[in-house]
């Protein structure tokens, strides 16, 4: 984490939230603030690999857009009040194409609602992490008395990460009162501390603080830019002014959804599955190819393995599992690789299938044997003399 201080024009003190400022002496963050409360939010994510998380006050979704990555993610929900900016920046949400060549081993959903942190929504029930990342110093007072009533009350996630300017860190930014005209207050470190400290008494959480944005050398006595508190809910029943709650309330509007593909939905399992094994079978078959001419002293050009074939290295647990699975075998001109033989493969034993679900799945694509125990293809293809004629 790098402090930096030019006598620059500073365009940007925190954020975009200043446009201009008189050049004189200033804070430059390195990663910028944002970049930073973003990365706290992730490492937190990294160590307790949450499945539902909900970001309030999701602005223009870029937080959403760094967790979709995380393979533990199955729902990621997106709250805020401005709908215009749900629209224009949904988009950024959907699946990239290679997502559907390579899918997750999870499901994950992704919408964006639109609607204030202070309703009760049912839908946001029972997530593992909610976060609150500037919000609440956009709150006035009646919606701040309501916000841990719906946030800590009500949804009562597992996990609540706030964050909010530090006050005390203000008198080293140039001419500056509040960060952003639209907060309603920013607070010292004991009155956050002191408001978080009772929201969690109250609601049967424990609460630690921490930050992002440290101050320059010589001021370490304002404490971090950021200050931010991270809730774990106690163990034992959610705080009792939940339970009264009716738990079918859809206030929200739904301005965005999307699902993304993975090996949980079947069409793409066995997409996934038949290109895996048709890559495989052709390794096969040209490895048995060489073995044959070796046998016989064959000399001359042979056929080479697609490139991404070639040193292939395996593990001594994935080695012992080929082994010890039954070895492919021809008959006349034809080769057979047992489907147990295939699903010992690491690529095709990742999909964590069993010989009966894969048959399934590959009956209609490629050519089975009588029993249906192995995968039939010709030894010998007129693709196989193409680099000697050429």
């Amino acid at each position: 984490m790098e402090v930096e201080e030019n006598n620059v024009l500073y365009n940007s003190v925190l954020d975009d939230n200043f446009k201009e400022v008189c050049p004189e002496k200033v804070i430059k963050f390195k990663p910028p603030l944002y970049k930073q409360r973003y990365q706290f939010v992730k490492d937190l994510v990294d160590r307790h690999e949450p499945k539902k998380v909900a970001d309030m006050g999701c602005g223009d979704t870029k937080l959403l857009r760094l967790l979709k990555v995380y393979p533990c993610i199955q729902l990621l929900v997106g709250v805020d009040i401005n709908e215009e900016k749900l629209q224009s920046n949904g988009h950024y949400l959907s699946p990239y194409l290679g997502e559907f060549v390579k899918p997750r081993d999870l499901d994950l959903t992704v919408t964006l609602y639109h609607g204030s942190v202070v309703e009760r929504d049912s839908r946001l029930l029972g997530f593992d992490l909610i976060t609150c990342i500037e919000l609440i110093e956009h709150l006035d007072s009646d919606d701040l008395a309501r916000f841990p009533e719906v946030v800590f009350g009500y949804l009562s996630p597992g996990m609540i990460v706030i964050s909010t300017p530090n006050l005390e860190f203000n008198p080293l930014f140039p001419t500056m009162t509040l960060r952003d005209a639209d907060h309603k207050f920013e607070w010292s470190r004991m009155e956050f501390q002191t408001w978080a400290s009772q929201v969690a008494h109250r609601y049967n959480y424990h609460v630690e603080f921490t930050g992002v944005g440290a101050p320059p050398a010589g001021a370490e006595h304002v404490g971090y830019c950021t200050q931010i508190g991270v809730f774990r809910r106690n163990s034992g029943k959610a705080a009792e002014l939940c339970v009264s709650e009716q738990h079918d309330q859809h206030v929200y509007k739904v301005v965005y959804t999307t699902t993304y593909p993975s090996l949980q939905q079947e069409r793409v399992l066995k997409f996934v599955l038949v290109g895996e094994l048709l890559v495989q079978v052709e390794h096969l078959r040209l490895r048995q190819q060489r073995m044959l001419r070796e046998e016989k002293g064959a000399r001359g050009p042979q056929p080479q393995a697609p490139p991404l074939l070639l040193g292939a290295v395996f593990t001594e647990a994935e080695q012992a599992r080929i082994e010890s699975s039954p070895k492919p075998f021809c008959e006349g001109d034809k080769f057979c690789i047992p489907l147990r033989r295939l699903l010992a493969y690491p690529k095709l034993h990742r999909l964590r299938l069993d010989e009966d679900r894969m048959r399934r799945l590959i009956a209609d694509s490629v050519c089975l044997s009588r029993d249906g125990s192995a995968v039939v293809v010709d030894l010998h293809s007129a693709w196989d003399r193409w680099p000697e004629e050429n």
